[in-house]
């Protein structure tokens, strides 16, 4: 069997770099631009302002497990941590410096996000692209703030479900000659701007459900069709990948954002 395959040539510096050229140089090869320097600067206050909530989430966690191992337990969330720390003071004098020094690292990092958010929303509002953005519904400050921050020139792409599939909120295709068969998202991209989306459009769902359509959501029968029928995460993904494909139209046209009924 070994003597019947053919060896494979070894690769070559030389070969690479010929094969790299004869690729840049065809005529639809598609280039992504590179990030300006202001646009760049943007993207700090963002990744930080996401790694002090993750923080936060793990102290507020690690609160939670300390306070349930003497039976003080309340619903999970940031806006109950409140309640859980004032029934702290019910547990053993030997656990207490433990706790106060994880409520202290608490407050000391609600305080670092208040203004790492507080910077990101004061260049949102200076920037006409991200204020354009931000009325689409679901997307915040914080948001079309990121977009305007990480995302190329929309002329890059073709359509809106090209910037879509760029975010990886498209599905993967298992078809074959016969049958079209469409799997979960592919989940390439950019997973900050993803994760965005998807919070957004939940809110929008939740919105939806709490206090019925708004007269700015461009969707709440088509959110209500699909909640009929499918679970609440799967619409909330295609409301992102919808979602985004109103941000690409809305830069790539230069116009502002109009509900549209349906």
């Amino acid at each position: 069997m070994k003597g019947t395959v053919a060896p494979v040539a070894p690769r070559k510096p030389r070969n690479d770099a010929e094969a790299i050229r004869e690729a840049v140089s065809r005529p639809t090869r598609r280039f992504v631009p590179v990030k300006s320097a202001e646009r760049q600067a943007a993207l700090p206050d963002h990744k930080a302002r996401d790694f002090l909530a993750r923080r936060r989430t793990q102290t507020a966690t690690a609160i939670h497990a300390h306070l349930s191992e003497f039976g003080i337990v309340v619903a999970k969330g940031i806006p109950n941590l409140d309640r859980l720390l004032d029934a702290a003071c019910d547990v053993p004098e030997a656990a207490r410096p433990a706790l106060d020094l994880l409520a202290g690292q608490l407050r000391d990092l609600e305080k670092r996000i208040d203004a790492a958010t507080a910077r990101v929303t004061a260049a949102q509002k200076v920037d006409p692209l991200a204020r354009r953005r931000a009325t689409i519904p679901g997307l915040g400050p914080i948001a079309s703030s990121a977009f305007a921050a990480t995302t190329p020139d929309v002329a890059a792409f073709r359509s809106a479900r090209d910037y879509a599939a760029w975010l990886g909120l498209t599905p993967r295709a298992h078809s074959s000659r016969c049958k079209e068969r469409l799997g979960r998202i592919s989940k390439a991209g950019n997973r900050y701007l993803r994760r965005l989306l998807y919070l957004g459009a939940m809110a929008r769902i939740s919105a939806r459900r709490g206090r019925g359509a708004s007269s700015t959501d461009a969707a709440p029968d088509w959110l209500d069709r699909m909640l009929a029928r499918k679970p609440v995460k799967i619409v909330a993904v295609a409301l992102a990948a919808r979602m985004a494909r109103t941000v690409w139209a809305l830069i790539a046209r230069g116009e502002s954002y109009r509900a549209v009924p349906g």
